[in-house]
């Protein structure tokens, strides 16, 4: 039996979490349920693909993602399902994939088409849970949809080398529960344009830098400070620094962040979703 993770923008306070896992038990009463999160920012498909892009290779092959992030099926927007690196993917087309997809080719996609088999009172999420069922009973895309070929993409989500190489921009697109700020720039990227040379980063809201200091060191850890007899570890709380999280994004944090009492880099750099970020290389 696979498992079935779920992400959405539901929040904990309401039914819906409750409903939706009453509705995957109902018809599969052996699923095994896995959240991932139900905090997604509201609408938000950029922070939805990054979060199901950090999350998904922690579990086994087979497994099914459910994400309802907005999952409303429009006259421009369809559902579909996607196997991919042998995991399963339901979701509306609305670029929440964007991210994997840079990656690996899609082994396949289907565009959902069995709403009309469903009840008439059946929502988008009903449809989703018959999907993630099907598939996690070991059944097929093509019995749920037909097969297309390409998705939607996400403007914003992929980072931009300048024409001269000299500079990578990208954009904040996670600042999570301690108040880091993930970007859409990948170690990967920053190595091949870099190529160890020297760089600065900086940050721009509305093309105005938010701080005259910029990060001139990428940190092996949040604690990769210089420490000995005289200046311990403690003095570096609430020093900004720059590191590669293991998602392998570039992240821009403060040591020991605390966002309810001394501050994050959301609040103490003035950072949010959607900011430049800059690398310069010399």
């Amino acid at each position: 039996m696979s498992i079935i993770t779920l992400t959405t923008d539901f929040g904990l306070k309401d039914h819906f979490v409750g409903a939706l896992k009453g509705k995957i038990l109902s018809e599969n009463p052996s699923a095994q349920i896995v959240d991932i999160s139900h905090n997604i920012d509201l609408f938000n498909v950029t922070e939805a693909s990054y979060i199901i892009n950090a999350a998904y290779s922690s579990f086994p092959k087979g497994t099914v993602h459910l994400i309802g992030v907005d999952s409303e099926r429009t006259i421009d927007t369809s559902h579909i399902a996607m196997q991919w690196n042998d995991h399963y993917f339901i979701c509306a087309d609305n670029g929440i994939l964007s991210i994997l997809t840079q990656k690996i080719k899609p082994q396949k996609i289907a565009e959902i088409n069995i709403h009309d088999r469903l009840p008439e009172s059946s929502t988008d999420i009903d449809v989703f849970v018959t999907v993630a069922n099907h598939l996690a009973k070991g059944g097929v895309l093509s019995v749920v949809g037909k097969e297309i070929s390409t998705l939607k993409t996400i403007s914003t989500i992929k980072a931009i080398v300048a024409s001269d190489f000299n500079s990578i921009k990208g954009y904040i697109v996670y600042i999570d529960h301690f108040g880091n700020c993930v970007t859409n720039i990948s170690k990967k990227q920053f190595e091949e344009v870099g190529k160890n040379r020297p760089f600065e980063i900086f940050y721009e809201k509305n093309r105005v830098k938010l701080d005259k200091k910029t990060i001139k060191k990428i940190h092996k850890s949040y604690s990769d400070f210089i420490v000995n007899d005289t200046f311990k570890l403690k003095n570096y709380e609430g020093e900004k620094l720059a590191l590669f999280n293991e998602s392998g994004f570039l992240e821009i944090c403060i040591y020991k962040s605390n966002p309810n009492t001394v501050g994050s880099a959301k609040s103490l750099l003035g950072l949010n979703y959607y900011d430049e970020i800059t690398i310069q290389f010399s």
